[in-house]
């Protein structure tokens, strides 16, 4: 796919890559059913393992199977990070709600997965992939504030990442930064508009976010994000 091309030399030649809303709309294609997709961000679950003991995450979780036999849906089964990669909260199997069936099945998340697919086997073609999904929401309120990546700069333990801003509202800052794995920061951005998206190499760089905290300290404010892994099995 032509489109891609500017993509797979950004990420071989830096890492990663910051793709505006209308480029990722225009990637993506249709996106006929995305206020119901965007909607079950409003049905996530709480995260009880956080290790800083914050309440500020909620999340659902699926796990796909991707080859040339197309993405098939695995079993629930829980999400682990070693303590290499995760040192707040790995080391432990860490089961979650899954993702609505659905929404797992439908249009936008099935277009999000199959352009994943296509894009990060023109990068590394594997025989099969095993993938992750991750339906985030960091809260902030009166008094505090929403930890999107509380772990710090971090690598995730898989061959590639997409973050895809599914909304905020009422929020400031949620800035995210790459750094090389010398330590040297290699770009900064903000993802502020639904299908603003950062793509990561993940074995060669570092991401990190910083915290949110309401414009209106009177209101709640929110940050959702899907994020998806994909990892060669």
């Amino acid at each position: 796919m032509a489109l891609l091309t500017p993509l797979t030399e950004a990420i071989r030649e830096t890492g990663f890559a910051f793709v505006s809303a209308s480029t990722m709309r225009r990637l993506l294609g249709s996106l006929a059913d995305w206020a119901v997709f965007a909607a079950s961000w409003d049905a996530l679950g709480p995260d009880t393992f956080m290790a800083d003991g914050g309440r500020y995450r909620k999340r659902r979780f699926a796990v796909f199977r991707a080859s040339a036999d197309g993405i098939v849906r695995k079993p629930h089964q829980p999400h682990y990070q070693s303590r290499d990669y995760n040192p707040l909260n790995g080391g432990i199997e860490r089961w979650f709600e899954p993702v609505l069936p659905e929404i797992a099945a439908g249009p936008v998340m099935q277009t999000v997965l199959g352009f994943c697919h296509t894009l990060f086997d023109q990068l590394t073609p594997v025989p099969v992939w095993h993938v992750e999904v991750h339906q985030f929401r960091i809260e902030a309120g009166i008094g505090f504030v929403g930890q999107p990546t509380p772990e710090g700069m971090h690598r995730d333990g898989v061959d590639y990442v997409l973050v895809l801003l599914v909304g905020r509202r009422n929020i400031r800052s949620g800035e995210t930064s790459i750094r090389g794995s010398d330590g040297r920061t290699l770009g900064s951005f903000t993802l502020t508009e639904p299908c603003d998206a950062a793509l990561v190499d993940d074995a060669r760089v570092m991401h990190g976010v910083t915290a949110v905290e309401p414009l209106d300290p009177a209101l709640p404010g929110t940050r959702d994000v899907l994020v998806v892994t994909f990892r060669r099995e």
